[in-house]
């Protein structure tokens, strides 16, 4: 790539869904090429509980459980989550309980071209996006993608290697929040 290029090759949205289920619940977004790993997974990060347990007990802190679902590499789903450490002290420490398909099953999954070549030639169209997903995908990325090819500033630029330009890291900072490093 050229070192002057000016071709966006990063973004990280926050987003909503416009709707009372997912009424005020964010939905962060991040997508960019030559980063530390490729990787695409989806991590739900759930609100504390209401009443936690161990709020009242000094020194204890927990985090918020994440539901990771690796898409790939490595397929496969993980809950982490704080559990009280077995003992007469009242001490939390983070657990994780992983499925991945390669030690499951002994065996990695068909790569994802491999799939649909098969289902292809079996007739069968699931696993294919329809007309009308393509055409709202792209209804929902043109109004972007002209926005920034009107904009005359010059794109958030990010070494290769990283994990993005810092306006990502503070688009997800200023809610308190951070980017999981899968």
């Amino acid at each position: 790539m050229s070192p002057d290029s000016k071709v966006e090759t990063y973004a990280a949205m926050k987003i909503f869904v416009d709707n009372w289920r997912w009424a005020d619940v964010p939905f962060y977004i991040r997508a960019g090429k030559r980063l530390p790993k490729r990787v695409t997974d989806i991590s739900i990060h759930f609100r504390p509980a209401p009443y936690p347990l161990w709020k009242k007990v000094r020194g204890v802190q927990t985090a918020p459980n994440v539901l990771a679902i690796r898409i790939q590499p490595d397929e496969g789903i993980s809950l982490k989550f704080d559990s009280k450490v077995p003992g007469p002290s009242v001490r939390t420490a983070p657990v994780t309980m992983e499925f991945r398909y390669a030690t499951s099953f002994g065996a990695e999954p068909p790569e994802a071209y491999e799939r649909l070549l098969l289902e292809t030639m079996l007739g069968d169209s699931t696993l294919f996006a329809r007309r009308d997903e393509v055409e709202t995908a792209w209804s929902w990325l043109d109004p972007l993608l002209n926005a920034w090819s009107s904009d005359a500033r010059p794109p958030d630029f990010y070494p290769a290697g990283s994990w993005g330009p810092e306006c990502a890291d503070q688009l997800i900072e200023r809610d308190g929040r951070k980017w999981r490093r899968p």
